[in-house]
């Protein structure tokens, strides 16, 4: 298991080095910068699937509702030396609406994307290409539903969704707050909030990574679950869960802990490459 968790830290690391490279840097002049608003929704039933590929740089907040409907708000950045380079720039920069059957994907374009623009502004101005721009989304999705998400540099939030979710970050402050399903979330740097806020908890499994920073795990006091938590080279693990037991008399380290609360059940993992993995009780949610 150890190995498997290192394999994966190590093709963590190559994906995230080649993605890095389609995230421009920020201009060190003084640029002007322009706000616009795009929104978008349409029907879409619970059981299917939601999937989104974030802006370079942007925050994604996703939360579930009881509507057969998928609604997106999106605020996009933008910045320019001029205001002719910052309309010219907010034509290009924004998202895309793939519909399916049974399947949306919310698509990030701009600048930062080669082949978008070759398809959309072959004569688009040299120099505005790699111009700084943002997106941060605010996405309501049916609670029964699936989501897949590849995303940049910003904030991510997800709560009340009951689905199956694949999530890959550069680097986040992100925060789980869940209530069922499945989630296999890997998170390049930043920090991690994972609260579960009920000890009958209807998820079948969660496997969450963050190769350098801080992760909090806050579970509800007689929660039921087998729990297997490390940190993978330098930092430790702080557990102050009490309801924590060792299971088959694995010992308790500052890099591992192997263990069952109440009488164990859903798997969880939570994995730490370099930093700090805290293991609390949750009294409530911000």
């Amino acid at each position: 298991m150890r190995n498997l968790k290192t394999i994966n830290f190590l093709t963590l690391a190559l994906v995230l080095s080649v993605f890095s490279l389609t995230c421009f840097a920020q201009s060190s002049q003084s640029l002007l910068k322009r706000t616009t608003y795009k929104s978008d929704s349409l029907e879409f039933g619970a059981g299917g699937t939601v999937s989104i590929i974030g802006a370079p740089k942007g925050s994604l907040e996703i939360e579930g509702w009881d509507k057969n409907e998928l609604e997106i708000s999106a605020e996009i950045e933008v910045e320019g030396a001029t205001e002719a380079d910052l309309a010219k720039l907010a034509d290009v920069n924004g998202f895309v609406l793939d519909d399916s059957f049974g399947h949306v994907r919310i698509i990030s374009v701009g600048t930062h994307d080669k082949d978008y623009m070759k398809r959309t502004a072959k004569k688009f101005p040299k120099n505005l290409i790699g111009m700084p721009f943002r997106i941060d989304y605010k996405i309501k999705v049916p609670r029964y539903c699936d989501i897949n998400i590849d995303g940049g540099d910003g904030d991510l939030s997800i709560a009340n969704v009951d689905g199956s979710m694949q999530i890959k970050y550069l680097n986040s402050n992100a925060k789980f707050n869940l209530v069922g399903g499945a989630i296999n979330a890997t998170i390049g740097g930043g920090s991690v909030d994972v609260n579960i806020s009920t000890r009958g908890w209807r998820g079948r499994f969660a496997d969450i990574q963050l190769a350098t920073g801080t992760m909090n795990v806050r579970l509800p006091l007689s929660f039921n679950a087998q729990i297997d938590a490390s940190i993978l080279r330098t930092g430790q693990i702080e557990n102050t869960f009490a309801a924590l037991k060792p299971l088959n008399r694995a010992k308790f380290t500052d890099k591992s802990i192997i263990a069952k609360a109440g009488v164990g059940g859903v798997p969880l993992s939570f994995t730490v490459g370099d930093g700090t993995l805290k293991i609390s009780e949750l009294k409530k949610i911000d």
